[in-house]
């Protein structure tokens, strides 16, 4: 896949998206969102794609916000429908990925930044990291699920000092809070994600994703989580990793699960 504003490359079962617009500290624009949607989608429906991890080119930032410059202007109407299909397009997209998405967090987090790294199923900050929702200091508000992402992760009072405060947290407090799960070095932080990925890469695909679509029920209106996972439970059932799953562990060997 050949890009502008990303990278994409995809080793042994692992497919890596690098934002890379490193003069505009890999700064989400439209033409990045759209990028970043088609290789998220390209990625997911490669079945021999069973991990991906997003970071940020450089070291200085995963993605350090919006491109303010293409909405300065904006209407009301023009800022509502700039939300929605970033949500549609990327947010909500990566959040419902049938694969397993980790945000290596490197650097600034901020804004948009940040409510990407909280679409993806787990975050690894490096530990010069630096995350926030800086919105309000702009008159505006997290637009892409900031407001709602936020403190489904780190708690209602936490998320609401972050966001009027619109101050940033380091990786260490983003940990204690549980915004992140691990902090490691700035030059070690793709290889322990690479590592998670393996441990992930050895399960059933389709268990993997019948896993994600069961937690994110608990977080949707209407939708009642238990019911969600008894169903996902009995569906399990019928696929060939299933089989595979029980049949390798009577028989006392390694699972070869094929993700039907």
């Amino acid at each position: 896949m050949a890009f502008e504003n990303i990278l994409t490359e995809v080793n042994d079962g692992l497919g890596l998206i690098t934002i890379n617009r490193p003069s505009k500290l890999n700064a989400l624009n439209k033409a990045t969102i759209q990028e970043l949607h088609e290789a998220f989608k390209a990625f997911d429906s490669d079945s021999t794609v069973k991990v991906i991890i997003v970071t940020g080119s450089g070291e200085k930032a995963f993605v350090a916000g919006a491109d303010i410059s293409e909405f300065a202007n904006f209407s009301e109407e023009e800022g509502g429908k700039l939300a929605a299909k970033g949500q549609e397009l990327l947010f909500d997209f990566v959040q419902n990925l049938s694969t397993p998405v980790i945000a290596a967090v490197n650097g600034f987090a901020l804004g948009g930044g940040l409510e990407l790294a909280m679409a993806a199923h787990f975050r690894v900050a490096s530990d010069n990291a630096r995350m926030g929702l800086p919105e309000v200091s702009l008159g505006v508000i997290p637009g892409y699920g900031g407001t709602q992402r936020l403190p489904q992760l780190v708690g209602k009072g936490r998320a609401m000092e972050m966001i009027m405060t619109a101050g940033m947290i380091n990786a260490e407090e983003a940990k204690t809070y549980g915004l992140v799960n691990h902090v490691v070095s700035q030059t070690g932080l793709l290889e322990f994600c690479k590592d998670i990925a393996g441990k992930i890469m050895k399960n059933s695909p389709m268990a993997i994703s019948k896993a994600i679509k069961a937690v994110n029920a608990n977080y949707e209106d209407g939708v009642n989580g238990y019911e969600a996972e008894i169903k996902a439970f009995g569906e399990s059932f019928g696929t060939e990793d299933f089989k595979e799953g029980t049949t390798a562990f009577l028989e006392k060997k390694k699972p070869q699960f094929t993700g039907k």
